[in-house]
Protein backbone atom coordinates (compact mmCIF):
# COMPACT_ATOMS: atom_id res chain seq x y z
CA UNK A 1 0.00 0.00 0.00
CA UNK A 2 2.87 2.37 0.35
CA UNK A 3 4.57 4.33 -2.12
CA UNK A 4 7.73 2.24 -1.92
CA UNK A 5 5.88 2.33 -4.87
CA UNK A 6 6.93 5.65 -6.68
CA UNK A 7 10.66 4.98 -6.62
CA UNK A 8 11.22 3.91 -10.53
CA UNK A 9 9.12 1.18 -9.83
CA UNK A 10 5.60 0.41 -10.92
CA UNK A 11 4.31 -0.68 -7.53
CA UNK A 12 3.18 -4.24 -8.30
CA UNK A 13 0.27 -4.07 -7.60
CA UNK A 14 -0.54 -5.16 -10.70
CA UNK A 15 -2.21 -2.03 -12.08
CA UNK A 16 -0.62 -2.93 -15.49
CA UNK A 17 2.45 -3.15 -14.81
CA UNK A 18 4.26 -6.30 -13.23
CA UNK A 19 6.49 -4.95 -10.06
CA UNK A 20 6.67 -8.27 -9.24
CA UNK A 21 9.65 -10.14 -7.90
CA UNK A 22 10.82 -11.47 -4.44
CA UNK A 23 12.53 -8.04 -3.62
CA UNK A 24 8.98 -6.17 -3.67
CA UNK A 25 7.07 -8.57 -2.43
CA UNK A 26 9.04 -8.01 0.55
CA UNK A 27 8.84 -4.39 0.42
CA UNK A 28 5.00 -4.68 0.51
CA UNK A 29 5.02 -7.21 3.70
CA UNK A 30 6.71 -4.98 4.96
CA UNK A 31 4.46 -1.80 3.94
CA UNK A 32 1.96 -4.03 5.79
CA UNK A 33 4.39 -4.28 9.21
CA UNK A 34 5.46 -0.66 9.35
CA UNK A 35 1.97 0.62 9.00
CA UNK A 36 -0.19 -1.78 10.83
CA UNK A 37 -1.77 0.51 13.07
CA UNK A 38 -2.27 3.51 10.05
CA UNK A 39 -3.92 0.53 7.84
CA UNK A 40 -6.58 -0.24 10.47
CA UNK A 41 -7.31 3.11 11.52
CA UNK A 42 -8.28 3.84 7.94
CA UNK A 43 -10.50 0.57 8.07
CA UNK A 44 -11.56 0.87 11.69
CA UNK A 45 -12.80 4.34 10.27
CA UNK A 46 -14.85 3.55 7.28
CA UNK A 47 -18.26 4.59 7.05
CA UNK A 48 -19.84 0.56 6.76
CA UNK A 49 -22.90 0.19 8.74
CA UNK A 50 -23.52 -3.74 7.41
CA UNK A 51 -20.63 -5.53 6.93
CA UNK A 52 -19.78 -6.11 3.65
CA UNK A 53 -20.18 -9.81 2.25
CA UNK A 54 -18.70 -9.48 -0.89
CA UNK A 55 -14.91 -7.43 -1.33
CA UNK A 56 -12.37 -7.26 -4.35
CA UNK A 57 -9.20 -5.43 -3.70
CA UNK A 58 -8.21 -3.83 -6.76
CA UNK A 59 -4.30 -4.09 -6.96
CA UNK A 60 -3.81 -6.56 -4.47
CA UNK A 61 -0.09 -6.70 -3.96
CA UNK A 62 0.88 -9.29 -1.18
CA UNK A 63 -2.38 -8.65 0.55
CA UNK A 64 -1.95 -5.92 2.86
CA UNK A 65 -5.58 -4.15 2.39
CA UNK A 66 -6.74 -8.27 1.67
CA UNK A 67 -5.57 -8.97 5.25
CA UNK A 68 -6.94 -5.73 6.93
CA UNK A 69 -9.95 -5.81 5.95
CA UNK A 70 -10.67 -9.35 7.01
CA UNK A 71 -9.60 -8.64 10.07
CA UNK A 72 -12.75 -6.42 9.98
CA UNK A 73 -15.14 -8.06 8.29
CA UNK A 74 -14.27 -11.78 9.05
CA UNK A 75 -17.02 -12.98 7.46
CA UNK A 76 -16.29 -11.66 3.95
CA UNK A 77 -15.04 -12.91 0.69
CA UNK A 78 -12.29 -11.32 -1.32
CA UNK A 79 -11.61 -11.39 -4.54
CA UNK A 80 -7.79 -9.93 -5.22
CA UNK A 81 -7.16 -8.55 -8.30
CA UNK A 82 -2.82 -7.99 -9.69
CA UNK A 83 -1.07 -8.52 -12.75
CA UNK A 84 2.00 -9.99 -10.59
CA UNK A 85 1.71 -13.93 -10.54
CA UNK A 86 4.38 -13.87 -8.01
CA UNK A 87 2.64 -11.60 -5.74
CA UNK A 88 -1.05 -13.36 -6.09
CA UNK A 89 1.18 -16.49 -4.76
CA UNK A 90 2.17 -15.13 -2.05
CA UNK A 91 -0.93 -13.42 -0.84
CA UNK A 92 -2.91 -17.19 -1.61
CA UNK A 93 0.01 -18.68 0.43
CA UNK A 94 -0.73 -16.09 3.26
CA UNK A 95 -4.35 -16.77 3.43
CA UNK A 96 -4.06 -20.57 3.46
CA UNK A 97 -1.82 -20.23 6.22
CA UNK A 98 -4.04 -17.75 8.19
CA UNK A 99 -7.17 -20.10 7.73
CA UNK A 100 -8.66 -17.46 4.99
CA UNK A 101 -8.27 -20.23 1.93
CA UNK A 102 -11.80 -20.40 1.65
CA UNK A 103 -12.50 -16.98 1.68
CA UNK A 104 -9.60 -15.70 -0.68
CA UNK A 105 -9.27 -15.78 -4.68
CA UNK A 106 -6.42 -14.85 -6.57
CA UNK A 107 -7.24 -13.74 -10.02
CA UNK A 108 -4.88 -12.68 -12.26
CA UNK A 109 -5.87 -8.61 -13.70
CA UNK A 110 -4.33 -5.72 -15.57
CA UNK A 111 -6.78 -3.11 -14.24
CA UNK A 112 -5.97 -1.09 -17.64
CA UNK A 113 -7.54 -3.87 -19.42
CA UNK A 114 -11.23 -4.02 -21.28
CA UNK A 115 -12.89 -6.21 -19.23
CA UNK A 116 -12.89 -6.26 -15.23
CA UNK A 117 -13.38 -9.78 -13.35
CA UNK A 118 -15.75 -7.62 -10.42
CA UNK A 119 -18.62 -9.28 -9.99
CA UNK A 120 -21.24 -6.95 -7.94
CA UNK A 121 -19.20 -6.39 -4.68
CA UNK A 122 -20.56 -4.32 -1.91
CA UNK A 123 -16.99 -3.09 -1.21
CA UNK A 124 -14.26 -2.35 -3.66
CA UNK A 125 -10.63 -1.30 -2.10
CA UNK A 126 -7.90 0.71 -4.28
CA UNK A 127 -5.18 1.43 -2.48
CA UNK A 128 -1.98 3.31 -4.36
CA UNK A 129 -3.28 1.52 -7.44
CA UNK A 130 -5.54 4.23 -9.24
CA UNK A 131 -2.56 6.34 -10.13
CA UNK A 132 -0.84 3.98 -11.36
CA UNK A 133 -3.71 2.80 -14.68
CA UNK A 134 -3.74 4.73 -17.59
CA UNK A 135 -7.23 5.71 -17.91
CA UNK A 136 -8.87 5.94 -14.07
CA UNK A 137 -12.06 7.37 -15.33
CA UNK A 138 -12.58 4.62 -17.10
CA UNK A 139 -11.83 1.93 -13.86
CA UNK A 140 -13.62 3.92 -11.86
CA UNK A 141 -16.98 3.81 -13.93
CA UNK A 142 -16.70 0.04 -14.45
CA UNK A 143 -16.12 -0.15 -10.56
CA UNK A 144 -19.57 2.23 -10.68
CA UNK A 145 -21.05 -0.32 -12.86
CA UNK A 146 -20.28 -3.00 -10.87
CA UNK A 147 -20.73 -2.18 -7.26
CA UNK A 148 -23.96 -3.63 -5.09
CA UNK A 149 -26.58 -0.60 -5.39
CA UNK A 150 -25.66 0.86 -1.61
CA UNK A 151 -22.06 -0.71 -2.55
CA UNK A 152 -18.67 1.32 -1.26
CA UNK A 153 -15.72 2.11 -2.71
CA UNK A 154 -12.70 2.75 -0.66
CA UNK A 155 -9.83 4.48 -2.49
CA UNK A 156 -6.66 5.03 -0.46
CA UNK A 157 -3.47 7.17 -2.58
CA UNK A 158 -0.08 7.88 -1.14
CA UNK A 159 1.38 11.58 -0.69
CA UNK A 160 5.06 10.01 -2.40
CA UNK A 161 7.92 8.40 -1.30
CA UNK A 162 7.72 7.76 2.15
CA UNK A 163 10.32 9.73 4.49
CA UNK A 164 13.07 8.13 7.05
CA UNK A 165 15.90 10.37 7.69
CA UNK A 166 16.08 13.52 9.48
CA UNK A 167 15.79 16.50 7.57
CA UNK A 168 19.98 17.26 8.16
CA UNK A 169 20.97 14.22 7.43
CA UNK A 170 23.07 12.31 5.97
CA UNK A 171 26.01 14.69 7.68
CA UNK A 172 27.64 14.46 4.60
CA UNK A 173 24.78 15.41 2.63
CA UNK A 174 22.27 17.33 4.42
CA UNK A 175 18.43 16.66 2.83
CA UNK A 176 19.44 14.18 0.42
CA UNK A 177 16.30 12.43 1.43
CA UNK A 178 14.27 15.81 -0.36
CA UNK A 179 16.69 15.71 -3.14
CA UNK A 180 15.74 12.35 -4.18
CA UNK A 181 12.45 12.45 -3.59
CA UNK A 182 11.95 15.34 -5.94
CA UNK A 183 13.62 13.75 -8.33
CA UNK A 184 11.60 10.88 -7.96
CA UNK A 185 8.15 12.31 -7.57
CA UNK A 186 8.80 13.98 -11.19
CA UNK A 187 9.90 10.99 -12.84
CA UNK A 188 6.81 9.25 -11.72
CA UNK A 189 4.66 11.96 -12.72
CA UNK A 190 6.10 11.81 -16.03
CA UNK A 191 4.59 8.00 -16.10
CA UNK A 192 2.03 8.44 -14.46
CA UNK A 193 0.23 11.87 -14.04
CA UNK A 194 -2.46 10.84 -11.72
CA UNK A 195 -0.04 10.46 -8.81
CA UNK A 196 -0.85 12.76 -6.22
CA UNK A 197 -4.02 13.77 -7.59
CA UNK A 198 -7.30 14.94 -5.85
CA UNK A 199 -9.63 12.26 -7.23
CA UNK A 200 -12.51 13.71 -5.71
CA UNK A 201 -13.80 15.13 -8.84
CA UNK A 202 -13.18 12.21 -11.03
CA UNK A 203 -14.81 10.04 -8.13
CA UNK A 204 -17.99 12.67 -8.81
CA UNK A 205 -18.09 12.93 -12.98
CA UNK A 206 -17.98 8.79 -12.40
CA UNK A 207 -21.13 8.37 -10.52
CA UNK A 208 -19.83 8.66 -7.29
CA UNK A 209 -20.87 10.94 -4.06
CA UNK A 210 -18.01 11.18 -1.49
CA UNK A 211 -19.28 9.89 1.53
CA UNK A 212 -15.76 10.09 3.70
CA UNK A 213 -12.56 12.35 2.45
CA UNK A 214 -9.77 12.80 4.89
CA UNK A 215 -6.18 12.11 5.34
CA UNK A 216 -4.58 10.15 7.54
CA UNK A 217 -0.94 10.23 8.47
CA UNK A 218 1.93 8.00 10.03
CA UNK A 219 5.23 8.74 12.33
CA UNK A 220 6.86 4.97 13.08
CA UNK A 221 9.92 5.65 14.92
CA UNK A 222 12.76 3.01 14.23
CA UNK A 223 12.81 1.88 17.98
CA UNK A 224 8.95 1.02 17.73
CA UNK A 225 9.16 -1.63 15.04
CA UNK A 226 11.88 -3.92 13.79
CA UNK A 227 10.97 -3.28 10.54
CA UNK A 228 11.56 0.17 10.05
CA UNK A 229 15.35 -0.64 9.51
CA UNK A 230 14.71 -3.09 6.41
CA UNK A 231 11.79 -1.03 4.95
CA UNK A 232 14.02 1.75 4.48
CA UNK A 233 16.75 -0.13 3.28
CA UNK A 234 15.00 -1.78 0.64
CA UNK A 235 13.22 1.27 -0.20
CA UNK A 236 15.75 3.44 -0.21
CA UNK A 237 17.30 0.91 -2.64
CA UNK A 238 14.71 1.08 -4.96
CA UNK A 239 14.84 4.42 -4.88
CA UNK A 240 18.46 4.52 -5.64
CA UNK A 241 17.75 2.26 -8.78
CA UNK A 242 15.46 5.10 -10.09
CA UNK A 243 16.51 8.12 -9.57
CA UNK A 244 20.74 7.15 -9.87
CA UNK A 245 20.75 8.68 -13.35
CA UNK A 246 19.45 12.39 -12.18
CA UNK A 247 21.40 13.05 -8.81
CA UNK A 248 24.87 14.22 -8.61
CA UNK A 249 27.83 12.80 -8.19
CA UNK A 250 27.82 13.22 -4.70
CA UNK A 251 24.34 12.54 -3.83
CA UNK A 252 24.50 9.47 -5.57
CA UNK A 253 27.79 8.64 -3.80
CA UNK A 254 25.77 9.74 0.08
CA UNK A 255 23.18 7.42 -1.08
CA UNK A 256 24.99 4.18 -2.07
CA UNK A 257 26.95 4.40 1.21
CA UNK A 258 23.47 4.18 2.71
CA UNK A 259 21.92 1.44 1.23
CA UNK A 260 25.67 -0.33 1.58
CA UNK A 261 24.44 -3.02 4.30
CA UNK A 262 27.87 -3.68 5.46
CA UNK A 263 28.77 -0.08 5.33
CA UNK A 264 29.46 1.82 8.40
CA UNK A 265 27.08 4.77 7.11
CA UNK A 266 24.25 2.00 6.39
CA UNK A 267 20.89 2.95 7.10
CA UNK A 268 20.64 -0.23 8.84
CA UNK A 269 22.88 0.84 11.24
CA UNK A 270 21.29 4.75 12.09
CA UNK A 271 19.55 5.15 15.59
CA UNK A 272 17.42 7.78 13.99
CA UNK A 273 14.86 6.63 11.80
CA UNK A 274 11.80 7.94 11.59
CA UNK A 275 9.16 6.87 8.79
CA UNK A 276 6.43 9.39 7.71
CA UNK A 277 4.03 9.31 5.30
CA UNK A 278 0.33 10.62 4.27
CA UNK A 279 -2.45 8.87 2.58
CA UNK A 280 -5.63 10.74 1.45
CA UNK A 281 -8.99 8.22 1.64
CA UNK A 282 -11.86 8.66 -0.13
CA UNK A 283 -15.01 6.46 0.70
CA UNK A 284 -17.89 7.00 -1.42
CA UNK A 285 -20.81 5.07 -3.07
CA UNK A 286 -22.78 5.52 -6.21
CA UNK A 287 -25.38 7.96 -6.71
CA UNK A 288 -28.77 6.31 -7.50
CA UNK A 289 -29.14 5.50 -11.53
CA UNK A 290 -31.96 7.14 -12.87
Amino acid sequence: MSETHGHGHGHGHGHGHDGGGADMAEVLDLDAVVFADLLADIVSGLPVADAPGRIVDLGAGTGVGTFALLERFPDAHVTALDSSAAHLRRLQEKADGAGWAGQVDVVPADLDAEALPLGTPDLVWASASLHHVADPDRVLRRVREALAPDGLLVVVEIDGFPRFLPDDAPEDRPGLEARCRAVADRLAMAQMPHRNADFTPLLEAAGFRVEQHRTVTATVDGSQSGAVHRYAFEGLRRLRDGVADELSGEDLAALDRLVDSDGPGSILRRDDLVVRTTRPVWAVRPNARD
